[in-house]
């Protein structure tokens, strides 16, 4: 193949791959639109939070309850570390100067999760004495 030949394929495959890159680009368009036209009529936000909590309690009894005993421990101390979690988000919902449900809510959960991190700690120190040698 000469030259001019190879220049002359080169430019209907580039000419090929910038038709194609604007039926992409177009395609891309069309699917960003409908997402954006489903986002915006998605449904009621309290039927997906609710579902995701339901969805999140049957995951959470399955989980739970398929644990061996041997591995209650490690269990409760990652419940613990959720706990600090909660801790968190309540003491966000606690920040704000009006008082409010959400001020009221988020202080329950900050004083519930406090009893339950140091009730942990309690539990898991009794647990570690109990395999101490004794003098």
């Amino acid at each position: 193949m000469d030259p001019a030949t190879l220049a002359e394929h080169a430019k209907a495959l580039a000419d090929e791959a910038a038709t194609l890159a604007g039926k992409a680009a177009e395609m891309a368009g069309e699917a960003g639109e409908l997402v954006t036209s489903q986002a915006q009529t998605g449904g009621d936000p309290f039927i997906f939070l609710f579902t995701v909590f339901v969805l999140a309690v049957f995951i959470g009894f399955y989980v739970v309850w398929s644990v061996t005993p041997a591995l209650h421990s490690p269990l409760m101390s990652v419940t613990n570390a959720i706990s600090s979690v909660i801790i968190v988000g309540g003491l966000i919902a606690v920040g704000p100067a009006e008082m409010d449900f959400a001020k009221v809510m988020g202080f329950f959960a900050v004083t519930l999760a406090s009893v339950n991190i140091f009730g942990g700690f309690i539990v898991t120190q009794r647990m570690l004495s109990m395999f101490k040698k004794k003098k």
